[in-house]
C-alpha cells in the first residue's frame, strides 16, 4: 500500500518574511519502509545554512517537537532515520524507513533576518483522497477546523 504525504505548512520567521513566497511540492507518495524527502524554500532566494532550517513534527493532541534544527542536527531521542539537509536551493527533511508512527504534521522553519515575528505560511494545494498515512499541511488543517465550526483564521502552531 502506498501512503500519500502532503508537504506541510512552512513556518518562516524573520523581518524579511513578507517579501517571501513559500516554494514546496503539494504531495508525495511513499510505501511503508520507503524513503520520503520533504522540501521547503523561498521564492526570491536560495535557502542556505544561514537560514538555520528546522523541522517540527506535530501529532494530534501533542505539542510540536523538533526533529531537525540548524539544517542537520537532531535533538536527543530523534531517530537517525530523520535527517536534514540543503538540497539545491531548498531545505530538505528526509525520513528513511517510514513507519506508521511518522503520521503527523511537519513544519519547516527558516530564519530570514531577525526574531521579531513569526508567520505561518500555508500551502495552496488541495488534499487528495485520504490515504492510510497523511502528513497534513496547514490548508487541510484549516479546512478541518472550518468543518468542525472552529475559527479557520486562528493560527496553527501558535506559541512555537
Amino acid at each position: 500500500m502506498a501512503w500519500t504525504v502532503l508537504l506541510l505548512g512552512l513556518l518562516t520567521y524573520g523581518s524579511e518574511v513578507d517579501a517571501q513566497t513559500v516554494v514546496q511540492e503539494p504531495a508525495l507518495s511513499v510505501s511503508p519502509g520507503g524513503t520520503v524527502t520533504l522540501t521547503c524554500g523561498l521564492s526570491s532566494r536560495s535557502v542556505t545554512t544561514s537560514n538555520y532550517p528546522g523541522w517540527f513534527q506535530q501529532t494530534p493532541d501533542q505539542a510540536p517537537r523538533t526533529v531537525i534544527y540548524s539544517t542537520n542536527s537532531r535533538p536527543s531521542g530523534i531517530p537517525a532515520r530523520f535527517s536534514g539537509s540543503i538540497s539545491g536551493n531548498k531545505a530538505a527533511l528526509t525520513i528513511t524507513g517510514v513507519q506508521s508512527g511518522d503520521e503527523a504534521d511537519y513544519y519547516c522553519a527558516l530564519y530570514t533576518g531577525s526574531y521579531n515575528n513569526i508567520t505561518v505560511m500555508q500551502p495552496h494545494a488541495e488534499a487528495p483522497p485520504k490515504p492510510a498515512l497523511v502528513l497534513r499541511g496547514l490548508s487541510a488543517l484549516r479546512r478541518e477546523r472550518q468543518r468542525e465550526g472552529g475559527n479557520a483564521q486562528q493560527p496553527v502552531g501558535r506559541g512555537l
